[in-house]
Formats: C-alpha cells, structure tokens, sequence
C-alpha cells in the first residue's frame, strides 16, 4: 500500500505532531482542513446496496469495474432479505455463511481495492476517508437485516463495531475538551465506531430481483441516536429519488455546522429544515424533563426541536417486557452477559440502547452490540464455547442465535421471529435445566388494537431488590388511560435514575471520604495520596449511610454491592473516581503553590531546587491548559507569572536553557 503524501486520506497516526497545541491554535488549524466541521459529527457516509452477483455491498461508483467473486459464494449468500427459505435452508445457509467467513480468512489478504464483501471502493463521503477491508466488511454485514426479519419499507437501526485501523479522524486530537465537558455516558467512542442505518426494501418491477434493496449509513463515534435518527429520516428518503448528488449536497452542509460543544444550543441546517439540539453537559441537573430551549431567534423556517439528541421512548422499548425491567436494571448494572433476541433489528438496537442506557449517570462499561449478524469478524470471539460468555450486550435477530448462545446465562426474548413455518428442531428454543423462564403473558401492557407480543426472559439469576409493584401498576394504569408515552417514558427514565443514584451516593460519600483534607495540603511538598477503597468499611457504613435514605425498595443491598465489587462496572466507576479525585488534588496543589510566597521561599533554595520547581509547575500548566486538572483561568495566570518570576532570579545562563529563543 503507497503511502499518501501531504495532506492526504485521512488514516491512521494523522501526523499530529508530538508537541500538543492549545485548544485555540487546534481549532484555528482544524478550520483550514477539508472536512473539518463534518469530521467533528461524522466519520463518513456510506451506501450499501444489494449485488446479484456480490450480495450486500457498498455502492460503487459507476465509473468503476465490479469485483466479481466465486459463484459457488453467490449460490448461498445471494439471500434476498425479501425471500422466505425453508427452516431447513436457513440452518444450512447459517452454517455455510460461517463456513465462508472461514474460508476467506484463510485466502489472507484481498487485492487492493478489494474487501471481503468483494466490491470495489464504493461511495463513501468524504471521498479521503478510508475504511479497512474488514470495517468495510462489517459495515455491509450489518447495514441489512438478516433475511427472515422481513423488513419490508423503511426501517431504522443502528449497530456498533470495533475499529480496526487505528485514529484517522482530525476530531481524535480533539477528544479530550469534549469528553471533559461531556456527560460519561455521551463521550465519543475511543475504540468503536456507531453506525446509524436507514433501510429500504420495496417492490420494484424495473430491478432484476424484483426488489429495490438499499441502506444509507451514517458512521461517527457520538452516541446520538435520537439526532442522527432524525437527520436520516430527513436524508435518506430523498436520497434514494436522487442519488449521490444529494448526498454530496448534504455533507457539504454538515461540513458547515459548529462542533457540538455540551452545554451548548445549536441550530443545524439541513436540506430546508433547522434542526435545533441541545448537546448535553456533564454539569446539567439530572431530571427526566428536557432541557428548555433557547429563543429561536426568528429563524426561518422554525426549527424542529429535538428535546433530546440521545434518550430513547424507554416505555415503548422496554413495554414487552416491563415486569422485568428491575431485574434487568441489575444484570447491567453487574455487566452480567445477556443476548436479547428480537424479531427485527430496529427492536434488537433499540432495547440493547435502552438497556445500556437504564444505568446513567453511570458510564456503561461493558460491550454492547446492538445489532449481531453471523457474519461479524467478531462472532467465534462472542460466541465461543471455551471460556465463559464475555460481558456484553447482543442484539441478535437470526434464529442460528438460540443454538450458538444457548449456553448463555441470561436470554431475552423480544416478540415472535417473523419466519414461514416454525423454527426446525435442530434450532428449538430450549430451556436449560438451570435456567429459569420469567414468561411476559401475551398482551401485557398493549393499548387496544396492537397485536400479542410474547417475550421471555430466561435466566437463572435471582432479583436481590424486592419489585417495584407501585411503579409497574402505575405504568399500566396509564397505558388505560392512554397517557402519552413520553410521560410514560418520563416516569420509567426517573425510576430507573434514582435507583441507580440511590445505589451510587454511598459509594459517592465513601470515595469522597477517601480525599485528604484540604488543610493538609501544602505547597512545597507532595500532595498527600488518596487513601484506599477498603470494601469491608464500606459495607460497614452502610448500616447508617446505605441506600435505604433515599430508596424504598427493600431487599439484599449488600449482597447486590458484594456483586458489584467483582463487576466491570465498579473498576470503571472506580477508576474514573479515583482520576477525577487525583486531578482535583493536583489541581489544590497548584492553587497552594500560586498563592504561597515564592520569593520568600526562594531565598534558601539551591539552583537545582528552583529549575525543578520551574519544571514541575511548567508541567502542571500543561496538563491545566490541555483540560486535565480543574483549574480557573486566574490560576494559570499566576502559574505562568511564577514560572516568569522564578526563571527571571536565575542566571543568564539557566535562563537561555528554560526559556529557548
């Protein structure tokens, strides 16, 4: 592969240089690039469509020759999402498709150009990113729904994949000012991309299979369902009339948006409409309202108000299964394995988000997928046998699943599988002796007129926390009284909050007792260490400082925490804690330092002893300016002014090595 000279593709390493600028000097410099602006939403976009000969591969310019593969593959991969196989077939097909995911990870690397998915380099806006083979493998996997979930019309999805080839995005560099602003749960991805799908399939006489098959795909590492749902509904439809000049349009407008900054309120043009957003904060006050919107400023048109760019209808995706939903609370909260099976992607993503989401404030630590195909360059490493189910979310919508994964601890059973006839012996959904079944009746909590929905969960997994039998007879005394679902939804996002702030404040108050005493901070000495988190004496405390001040729910708290201790969930809570909690102590020993009397202080000091102070607050400014330590801006000035001072009572020579010209 050549390696790109100047500007370039964006990819891998970027060129960043190894000095870190200013967050004024990044901004100024990232206003020059192309991209920039769409860059700090987007990754890219991409086209997938449906090839006779390919099967689901990106749309390639029409100026480029297609790569044609094996006819052998075609045979068995050309599935139609609009066709209906036998239940025998659809074993077989699943069975051979991993035997192809084998085969071509065996044949090594493709030509240039080339992906898994066989196609040629297809439309992907803007033009310079690039996408591996694998992602791009994985996009088009994961851009259809599997062929029995008879997804005919629109449908919206979203799915979640790990990166393959490294920081290529010019906003990488700038992750650290939003992510510090940023509630945890809304920080970009580091690691994985999130891809938000809009799905057709139509009759179509004028198309050989006689079906119109295409999905648009909008790739970024913001967690913005809600906002980038919207802008598909706007884009996609008109896209699909006029192609790729549209949606060259339609980036360039993105490219014009300000960078999503928390706190902020943005009006962002797109195709005739204002979209109006509120990027949320880490300092906002948690409540299940939305946030008020500020004057509309006369814009024309109006805006379309978003009152969120992320919350989810919780009541609509959790109804099927609303009697379980504290359970459920718990086996995330323990990162506990769970595979959730649902008849079509939009309703796997959709609760596999609200399930990662029912534990906010607190950052999800876990995996989670919220859409799984077979075909996934990660399937053997979630699926295996060998060792123990990782902790992650699946969201799944093959039948194949319930055979691959029945050696799950937690399943969750959303609605029937739309398929011809019932599922072959072979793939029956069996219930393991040690696995107990939480059956969801037919019709609980449906308004008039919605067909049955018959969910399950199977688990062997006992509540420690007594149900909330108040909360769920209120739910369904609404859904009788046709209260509108946003308040349903309200009422659930508030329960859901303040069980998991009445299981958090405890720890809170305990990590909070671990911080050295402000008073015992001194500026000519190391600031003290945190002391460390003993589980014993926080169990203790709990006796007088549990969760029962602020929760009515009774049950086994304490054996619900001793789980928590050995979960993915507390090292991360922890690890965040204890970071914040050494910043803020760096950043008091930066305020001792500005306001001690450093002339004073010098008078004794050899040379060494000053150079090193010199260095050591030349290196806490860094680390302030670049928005690692909770500092306000009159302390850096001070700072700098000592630094200043210090270097200025040096010798001439000393003062040539500290201060370069």
């Amino acid at each position: 592969m050549e390696v790109p000279v100047g500007p370039g593709p964006r990819q891998a390493g970027g060129g960043l240089g190894a000095t870190r600028s200013t967050s004024s000097s990044r901004a100024a410099r990232t206003a020059e690039i192309p991209w920039a602006r769409f860059s700090a939403w987007l990754e890219c976009v991409c086209v997938v469509t449906f090839d006779l000969e390919l099967g689901q591969a990106l749309e390639c310019d029409p100026s480029l020759s297609k790569a044609k593969s094996g006819p052998l593959m075609h045979s068995f991969i050309n599935q139609s999402s609009s066709e209906q196989p036998s239940p025998d077939r659809q074993v077989l097909l699943s069975v051979l498709s991993l035997w192809f995911i084998k085969a071509k990870a065996n044949l090594g690397s493709c030509p240039a150009g080339v992906n898994l998915c066989g196609e040629t380099e297809g439309l992907v806006y803007p033009s310079d990113f690039r996408l591996t083979d694998k992602e791009k493998s994985s996009i088009c996997y994961l851009a259809f729904p599997d062929s029995h979930s008879g997804c005919l019309g629109d449908t919206q999805f979203s799915f979640r994949m790990r990166q393959c080839g490294g920081q290529r995005s010019l906003w990488h560099d700038d992750d650290r000012s939003y992510n510090s602003k940023a509630p945890l749960a809304l920080q970009r991805e580091p690691a994985h991309y999130l891809g938000y799908v809009y799905f057709r399939q139509v009759k179509d006489s004028s198309v050989k299979r006689g079906y119109f098959q295409k999905s648009l795909v909008l790739v970024s590492r913001l967690p913005f369902v809600r906002l980038f749902q919207s802008l598909l509904s706007l884009i996609a439809p008109e896209y699909f009339e006029k192609l790729a000049p549209c949606l060259e349009a339609v980036c360039n407008e993105i490219d014009q948006w300000p960078a999503p900054v928390p706190g902020q309120t943005l009006n962002l043009p797109i195709m005739g409409v204002v979209i109006q957003v509120r990027i949320p904060s880490r300092v906002d006050k948690l409540e299940s309202s939305p946030p008020k919107q500020c004057d509309q400023e006369n814009l024309l048109p109006a805006p379309v108000v978003l009152t969120s760019v992320h919350e989810l209808d919780l009541f609509r995706c959790f109804r099927p299964v609303l009697a379980h939903v504290q359970t459920l609370w718990e086996l995330m909260l323990l990162g506990e394995p769970l595979v959730v099976l649902a008849p079509s992607p939009d309703v796997s993503s959709e609760l596999v988000l609200a399930l990662t989401s029912c534990l906010q404030p607190l950052r999800f630590c876990c995996d989670f997928r919220p859409y799984f195909t077979i075909h996934d360059s990660e399937f053997k490493e979630l699926t295996t046998r060998t060792q123990a189910p990782p902790n992650v979310v699946l969201g799944v919508t093959n039948p194949f699943f319930i055979k691959t994964l029945q050696h799950w601890p937690h399943v969750l059973r959303i609605g029937e599988p739309k398929m011809s006839g019932d599922l072959p012996k072979q793939v029956k959904l069996k219930k393991p002796s040690r696995l107990k079944t939480l059956d969801t009746k037919p019709g609980l909590c449906l308004p008039l007129g919605c067909s049955p929905i018959y969910s399950g969960l199977y688990t062997s997994y006992t509540a420690h926390l007594h149900r909330d039998k108040a909360l769920l007879k209120r739910l369904l005394k609404g859904v009788q009284k046709k209260r509108p679902w946003d308040v349903q939804s309200a009422l659930l996002r508030r329960h859901l909050l303040e069980l998991t702030q009445s299981f958090i404040i405890p720890l809170e108050h305990y990590m909070a007792s671990l911080m050295p005493l402000q008073k015992n901070i001194t500026p000519w000495k190391s600031p003290p260490q945190i002391c460390p988190f003993r589980q014993d004496d926080f169990l203790r405390s709990l006796e007088h400082a549990g969760p029962q001040l602020t929760c009515i729910l009774k049950g086994d708290w304490l054996g619900l925490y001793r789980r928590f201790f050995k979960s993915p969930h507390f090292d991360g809570w922890y690890r965040q804690r204890h970071k914040e909690m050494a910043q803020k102590l760096e950043a008091l020993h930066l305020e001792a330092i500005c306001e001690a009397n450093i002339e004073a202080w010098m008078k004794d000091k050899s040379e060494v002893e000053v150079v090193d102070l010199v260095l050591k607050l030349r290196e806490k400014l860094v680390r302030a300016q670049g928005h690692q330590l909770p500092v306000k801006e009159v302390t850096l000035q001070r700072a700098q002014l000592y630094i200043d001072t210090v270097i200025g009572s040096l010798p001439k020579d000393l003062q040539a090595v500290l201060c370069p010209p």
